[in-house]
């Protein structure tokens, strides 16, 4: 039996992309699958994946130089078949793997040298220092990787000039595990975003235009702040009252807010790595078969306008975002109608099972690369 191990040094052990989509895939295919997490939560075994855990180190720093040491020499105990890397931090220990002989994924979920010129915490040029430098290593490493999986088109087009083994493994929501017949009558007057609460996102711009709205509609908040500066000072202007906040949610906690939405916000800011993003936010309420109010960045619009599933707004234009939550309270018919095309486009076109097709024949093409050397003896 092909073994493999999927290795995180950031993200939460439940992630959505590794450990409902991606190992969940993996195990009902037959593979044994082990995902290596650093959350300090203790080892376990979770729908036929055994879970082990290196043990949390607080701090960016702590996590990017410990937690990456403590999840290679795990990867090596544990001794995979294939190792599936979800983090740029990982790299090394990809390299480091493979000068063992094994066979190395990176999954790249988002454009690491886009992302970095747009961190607020970096001056100008220092996020042009560092996107430099990690272009330079992503390929230097990933030419060496026998795989790499790209969360959009966009960054799978990048890759494809590094190493040809590469493929996009969209990020697309599984269509039941949303409640789309939720009876649109017991709706509320209330409209979500789920997600980080972070500036870049749009949390400002949601909380001014609460205080815009004309309705009376709330809006559900569902997530974190990663600043508690920026929560302190949002909660003290007057829209905040106008917001629901449950706090971060499970899965269960998700689906339920948006069965009682009348649609759901993707308002991110115009950022270089959003601009060719395909935020899983978006599928998830089109999915959830309610429409959706979006940035006007031209990818997403073309989504939006072609499958007549929502409306697009200028992100940092809180009067445009109240306007369109406004427009959907007022007109319920018009909402309930594009929320069933949205529906439709991801059962047509933007689901799960499409794109666990695409991940399931690259394992079972680099499984048969793996016996083909086994029995040369290489």
């Amino acid at each position: 039996m092909l073994t493999i191990a999927h290795l995180t040094s950031a993200h939460p052990r439940r992630d959505t992309r590794i450990f409902i989509k991606q190992c969940a895939a993996l195990v009902r295919q037959g593979y044994e699958v082990t995902l290596v997490v650093a959350d300090g939560l203790g080892d376990e075994r979770d729908s036929g994946v055994h879970i082990t855990d290196v043990g949390h180190i607080p701090g960016r720093l702590g996590r990017m130089l410990g937690s990456t040491r403590r999840v290679l020499l795990r990867a090596r105990q544990v001794d995979a078949d294939i190792y599936h890397l979800h983090d740029p931090e990982l790299m090394p220990a990809g390299l480091a793997l493979k000068r063992l002989g094994k066979t190395v994924i990176f999954d790249a979920h988002e454009d690491l040298p886009l992302q970095l010129l747009g961190k607020p915490y970096l001056t100008p040029g220092l996020r042009r220092v560092l996107s430099r430098a990690s272009a330079a290593y992503e390929r230097h490493a990933c030419r060496q990787f026998d795989a790499i999986v790209a969360a959009t088109p966009f960054i799978r087009n990048k890759f494809l000039r590094i190493n040809p083994t590469t493929i996009d493994v969209n990020n697309y929501p599984v269509p039941g595990e949303f409640d789309a017949e939720a009876p649109w009558s017991e709706k509320r007057q209330e409209v979500c975003y789920v997600g980080s609460l972070s500036a870049m996102r749009g949390i400002g711009e949601l909380v001014a235009a609460a205080q815009l709205l004309q309705s009376p509609a709330r809006i559900t908040v569902a997530g974190r702040f990663p600043e508690v500066k920026l929560e302190n000072a949002l909660s003290a202007l007057p829209g905040w009252q106008r917001l629901n906040r449950p706090g971060y949610l499970d899965r269960d906690g998700v689906r339920a807010v948006m069965a009682q939405a009348l649609a759901g916000l993707v308002t991110l800011h115009p950022e270089p790595n959003y601009l060719d993003a395909l935020p899983v936010k978006m599928f998830e309420y089109m999915a959830a078969g309610i429409p959706v109010i979006a940035s006007d960045i031209a990818l997403w619009r073309g989504i939006i306008q072609d499958h007549q599933c929502g409306v697009c707004v200028d992100p940092r234009d809180p009067a445009a975002i109240a306007a369109a939550i406004d427009y959907f309270v007022r007109y319920p018919q018009i909402a309930q109608r594009m929320g069933r095309n949205g529906r439709r486009a991801v059962l047509e076109n933007y689901n799960w099972p499409t794109e666990a097709e695409k991940l399931l024949a690259l394992y079972r093409q680099l499984q048969a690369s793996i016996g083909d050397r086994r029995r040369a003896g290489t």
